[in-house]
């Protein structure tokens, strides 16, 4: 009896827990309430694509040639924060912008959250702010929409550039991604994984190789967590977990004609190496370069060394790197 009784103690708190959450989280995060947080926010813009607000950051002359950068699942344009005012020195237009559902561009409930979808929605944001073609930089989840773009809209990618790139439907089978798909659960466990500074803690020792883990400071949490931190951020982080269908990347690499680069980290525990060597014999006209003491995120971990790379492939009539191998990276022919 005693045990029945704590029980229903447990199960009664847990519920009431659930309640209170669901109950008491904003409906949205404002970007102007929280813009003097934002990193490089005097470089944010918002641009209306198909009725919803997105958000972006631009750096570099407006004459120079356009480089568009997509951002992974439940991340935003902070992960090119050193990159790209880098990449704007070496002379390009840098774009970056956040998909629909995540950082501060809108998250609308209509919108599906599928990775053609968001394609779709980045080609007509190239094409509201005039950009006919670009190099097309994609970072894990926003790897599978780069390619997925270059698949359906080729006459919009000049050049390809996927840093670690989802490609198929294997991260599905992470537990915590099974377990949200279920019904119901989905909708009680992901406020509290989003909203967790120490879920997000763990998350980045798994993302970032070990000799890059001084960067995971409470700055770097809480500006990952802050633009998710709401009902409708729950929403689409779900949402796009639950409508994720990339079986068809890997099928169709081969039919990619543009130059493309990929970059990999050796440590990378989110999406195994195998993957890039996968791509890199389907795609043609493809280098693949593998960083050492580097995980998921090139960009952040070795960003001077990610922004030399993609320069030297961009000013290459035919996009070759002529990087010898090193401490840092090997690259593979």
């Amino acid at each position: 009896m005693k045990k029945r009784n704590v029980a229903l103690a447990v199960g009664g708190a847990a519920a009431a827990a659930v309640a209170v959450k669901l109950l008491t989280r904003p409906d949205s995060v404002e970007f102007e309430a929280v813009a003097d947080k934002v990193v490089h926010s005097d470089h944010s813009h918002f641009v209306n694509v198909d009725g919803a607000r997105v958000h972006y950051q631009e750096f570099g002359d407006a004459a120079k040639p356009p480089l568009v950068l997509i951002h992974g699942y439940t991340a935003s344009v902070y992960v090119w924060k050193t990159a790209a005012p880098m990449l704007a020195a070496a002379g390009f237009r840098v774009i970056a912008i956040d998909l629909l559902g995540f950082g501060y561009s809108e998250k609308p409930k209509w919108f599906d959250y599928s990775i053609q979808s968001q394609a779709r929605n980045v080609v007509r944001f190239m094409n509201r702010l005039g950009i006919g073609r670009a190099v097309v930089v994609g970072s894990s989840y926003g790897g599978a929409v780069a390619l997925t773009l270059t698949l359906e809209y080729p006459e919009f990618v000049d050049r390809l550039v996927l840093v670690d790139p989802v490609c198929n439907d294997q991260p599905k089978n992470h537990p915590i991604l099974r377990l949200a798909s279920l019904p119901g659960v989905g909708e009680v466990i992901t406020p509290f994984l989003c909203d967790s500074k120490s879920f997000m803690k763990m998350r980045m020792h798994n993302t970032l190789a070990r000799a890059n883990h001084h960067m995971i400071t409470k700055d770097r949490i809480e500006s990952i967590i802050r633009p998710l931190s709401a009902a409708d951020g729950h929403h689409s982080v779900l949402a796009t977990s639950r409508n994720w269908s990339a079986g068809h990347i890997e099928r169709d690499a081969h039919q990619i004609n543009q130059p493309t680069l990929i970059i990999w980290g050796e440590e990378d525990m989110v999406i195994p190496i195998k993957n890039g060597y996968r791509l890199h014999e389907e795609i043609l006209h493809s280098r693949f370069v593998v960083l050492k003491d580097c995980g998921h995120v090139p960009q952040e971990e070795k960003s001077e060394l990610f922004t030399e790379l993609v320069t030297e492939f961009c000013r290459d009539k035919k996009g070759r790197i002529s990087v010898k191998e090193g401490d840092a990276m090997r690259l593979e022919t």
